[in-house]
């Protein structure tokens, strides 16, 4: 299962993504980064800090103020099913056809993204590997635990095979196995290629496996930075100095990318 890359351009990229909603409020003021193949991008910050639009812009349920998110080279918001293509999304609460069993959905979303050739043993593979237990293959989501559920959310952003991959706060509510596992399936998908934005308020497991660690506030990305160059130091300070800083309270010391 193998997509071929844009190698001539990052598999997500954003450049100088602004939202202003029609009341004025600025909820993405002028963000740019990229995210190469193989790379694991982490954005950091509290409840409206523009996390969740960002990864609304780049799948197209809102349109930019100015700026474009792309996909493989592809603007969103201009040539939006070819975009979605090439992107697999998993949410925070992932929405899945709770009448349906684990084998059905998988099934269901393979064939509307035209994937037509899988089997049932590729299901049963595919669900093997991101930890669900095969006594629950053929078990309904509606009797299935939020772990649960985003295992299956995972597996159908596997079986899509798209090079780039968005993730909303994907942990959230996890207990500590399901975050645990759910991180190494992440690191896998990292080394086979795959471009990986997450949103997340965890700063400890943002830390293990990202290769870059960007904090956004109000709308603006204040920091972003290497993960190697956070060895050593207390992320968690770190986080909390830029947003006093952000917040006139202080000045940070740590250099910002952006």
């Amino acid at each position: 299962m193998n997509t071929p890359l844009n190698t001539k351009q990052p598999p997500l990229e954003a450049i100088g993504l602004t939202k202003r909603y029609e009341d004025g409020v600025l909820a993405l003021d002028n963000v740019s980064f990229a995210i190469e193949a193989g790379q694991l991008f982490a954005i950091l910050g509290g409840n409206g800090a523009g996390k969740t639009t960002t990864i609304n812009l780049f799948l197209n349920l809102l349109e930019p103020t100015q700026g474009e998110a792309r996909v493989c080279g592809i603007p969103s918001h201009k040539q939006p099913l070819l975009a979605k293509e090439k992107v697999a999304f998993v949410s925070e609460n992932v929405t899945l056809y709770p009448n349906f069993t684990a084998l059905q959905n998988l099934d269901f979303f393979a064939r509307l993204g035209n994937k037509t050739d899988y089997t049932a043993d590729d299901y049963h593979r595919v669900l093997d590997r991101v930890g669900l237990e095969r006594e629950f293959h053929r078990g309904k989501l509606r009797d299935f635990s939020k772990g649960m559920r985003q295992k299956c959310g995972i597996a159908i952003a596997i079986l899509k095979d798209a090079p780039a991959i968005l993730l909303d706060e994907p942990t959230a509510g996890l207990d500590p196995k399901a975050g645990r596992d759910f991180m190494k399936l992440l690191e896998e998908l990292r080394s086979e290629g795959k471009a990986i934005l997450m949103s997340t308020h965890d700063i400890f497991r943002a830390r293990e496996v990202a290769d870059v660690v960007a904090i956004m506030d109000k709308g603006r990305m204040i920091m972003q930075t290497k993960a190697a160059d956070l060895a050593g130091r207390d992320l968690e300070a770190i986080y909390m100095q830029y947003m006093a800083g952000h917040n006139g309270d202080a000045s940070p010391s740590e250099t910002s990318y952006v």
